[in-house]
């Protein structure tokens, strides 16, 4: 299908990007009720029953801002191809919430310290986003956060492949979101897809990017794409 398109110039530096997105942020994301608006059923409304008819399990993860010469730029991983769940896949540092957790932004700053060796002392969590609702059992709360630039990451080689940077510019892009589709089980799912050079960056990741930029820069604020493909 075809790619949304970019209408506007729109300063992508952290500063710019937090000022947009912080009125978006929320004190108890997992005290919110359920958004359809939030989750894989944006796309997919028919799977509605299936998804909530189960119990989603709470995971959060890092959405990890670095600053270089070049402007903003994101951390991603790269996840190793025998995990149970998403294997192969493209996905932020996070991971399920602990009970002895107390919060996403712990869960957040443990999970990206397990995955990729980032020390929490050099990250300074911003704010939380309202919980994003995964086909595959997760509520995920999105925590945003400045990380120290200069840091050498550490993969742990049982979860992450790789760890890379990705210019928010080009996430915050609408002209780089593009929907989709493949057959699970007979029923054909339709998902976000954000290709970035070698990397295919899909599924909840992309959804998840895709709701931080329709907070931030599409319905939530100053439009900088045309309406999304239906």
């Amino acid at each position: 299908m075809r790619a949304m398109h970019a209408t506007a110039e729109v300063d992508f530096h952290a500063d710019a990007f937090l000022e947009r997105v912080s009125p978006h942020f929320v004190d108890d994301p997992l005290g919110r009720p359920f958004d359809a608006a939030s989750s894989d059923l944006t796309l997919n409304p028919s799977f509605a029953a299936q998804m909530l008819g189960r119990r989603l399990k709470d995971a959060a993860v890092l959405i990890g801002l670095v600053e270089a010469a070049e402007g903003t730029r994101v951390i991603l991983t790269q996840r190793t191809e025998h995990l149970s769940s998403h294997a192969g896949q493209v996905a932020f540092p996070g991971g399920k919430i602990d009970a002895e957790d107390g919060s996403a932004i712990v869960t957040a700053l443990r999970e990206a310290e397990e995955e990729i060796g980032l020390d929490p002392a050099h990250v300074d969590p911003v704010g939380c986003l309202a919980p994003y609702a995964s086909g595959s059992g997760y509520r995920i709360v999105p925590v945003i956060a400045r990380v120290r630039p200069g840091l050498a990451y550490v993969p742990n080689p049982h979860e992450v492949a790789d760890v890379f940077e990705v210019p928010l510019a080009f996430l915050m892009d609408g002209a780089n979101h593009r929907i989709g589709s493949r057959v699970w089980n007979g029923r054909t799912g339709y998902f976000y897809e954000m290709p970035y050079g070698e990397r295919y960056i899909w599924g909840v990741t992309a959804g998840i990017i895709r709701q931080i930029w329709e907070r931030a820069y599409g319905r939530g604020g100053e439009a900088i794409a045309g309406p999304r493909d239906g």
